[in-house]
């Protein structure tokens, strides 16, 4: 056989090899998911309010949906006074609305509830590359407070979620103390992130930089076999889900398959674009309009992607906020400890109305430290 024969005979035989590896991880995955939907976990995703589509300044509709206050959630649209308090949640990278289930279904009657799917995630329009930036968000979150939430409003924002809240903090400190009277931080930062120090935690900023840098643009260019390689039901990507998402105590299968299918459903490219945009971020000088209103920072100890250390800086930069540890927590705390998390958020709410009343914080949030 001639060389070409065997080159050609070798490359069959990888092509054949990396089909088959991608076919037996599939059923592998779907068997796994498959038992995950048996015990399926309240529905997760499911809950629907009041669809609204918000424009941007650059033109995307973004999708949005309220639940009012009421006891009678979905039965109507309530009165809204512009002193009526609402709550705006903010997701995270590569989530949807629907990854505030547990504080959803908390919340939803107590309080009026705004959540939105980030530009490029959920079911809202696609953005420009150029667009795909933390700044922006942070400007369609203005948006959508503009549009949503004309009166008081409490912020919670989880990872790329909270980036956001700072984004808008940095165009807009005044609304800081005036329209928003509250701020909630789960698993975020203000700056300092390294990507490459998920994966190889000593590697020298300088390289790792150059190395992130250049795997975004090598993975742009073969976009198309990685979305092969990361469809929903992998087996890998369940796992590296698990181990990524989630700390130290196991969660029911449910819980990683939701999170596994929010990410799938974000696309490569997406990903691939707002992955830059974390090693750029650098606001913690922003971070003091926070010191004018009730602010509660939540970070889990196990959490691989914004670590403990976020928190704590956050925290040492907010003079009076509450930092809750929650030891053994991941980065999906709204999920893996969504009891101290919906606890937390009701101490946040009570404060930022005892702040609206002109009385002040509480002396001590429960698990605050």
């Amino acid at each position: 056989m001639s060389r070409r024969g065997i080159a050609a005979g070798v490359v069959a035989g990888l092509g054949a090899a990396v089909t088959t590896g991608v076919l037996v991880d599939r059923r592998i995955g779907k068997r796994l998911e498959a038992a995950a939907r048996e015990g399926d976990v309240d529905n997760l995703g499911s809950l629907r309010g009041e669809v609204h589509r918000i424009r941007t300044s650059d033109g995307l509709d973004l999708h949005a949906e309220v639940d009012p206050r009421s006891p009678h959630v979905g039965e109507g649209t309530e009165e809204y006074g512009e002193d009526d308090l609402t709550v705006v949640f903010v997701h995270g990278f590569a989530l949807s609305l629907d990854c505030w289930h547990f504080q959803r279904a908390a919340f939803r009657g107590r309080h009026r509830l705004v959540f939105y799917d980030q530009r490029s995630h959920g079911r809202s329009d696609r953005s420009e590359k150029e667009n795909a930036t933390i700044d922006q968000c942070g400007d369609d979150l203005m948006r959508v407070l503009d549009e949503l939430a004309p009166g008081p409003v409490v912020l919670v924002g989880h990872s790329m979620g909270g980036m956001t809240i700072v984004a808008l903090a940095e165009e807009h400190p005044e609304l800081f103390g005036t329209r928003v009277v509250g701020v909630g931080l789960v698993s975020t930062t203000a700056g300092g992130m390294r990507a490459h120090k998920v994966v190889i935690k000593y590697l020298p900023d300088r390289v790792g930089t150059t190395l992130v840098k250049q795997g975004v643009m090598l993975a742009a260019q073969r976009d198309r076999l990685l979305e092969l390689l990361r469809r929903r039901g992998s087996a890998v990507g369940l796992k590296l889900t698990d181990v990524f998402a989630f700390g130290d105590h196991p969660v029911p299968p449910a819980y990683v398959a939701f999170v596994d299918d929010m990410i799938s459903a974000t696309p490569m490219s997406v990903l691939l674009e707002f992955i830059p945009q974390f090693d750029l971020l650098d606001k913690f000088h922003v971070v003091r309009a926070f010191e004018r209103v009730p602010t509660w920072i939540l970070g889990g100890t196990a959490d691989k992607l914004t670590s403990i250390g976020h928190a704590r800086k956050l925290h040492a930069h907010i003079d009076g906020s509450h930092l809750v540890v929650l030891e053994g927590g991941g980065h999906m705390p709204i999920l893996e400890f969504k009891d101290e998390v919906n606890a937390a958020l009701d101490d946040l709410l009570e404060a930022a109305e005892q702040h609206r009343a002109g009385g002040g914080q509480p002396e001590r949030a429960r698990g605050a430290s």
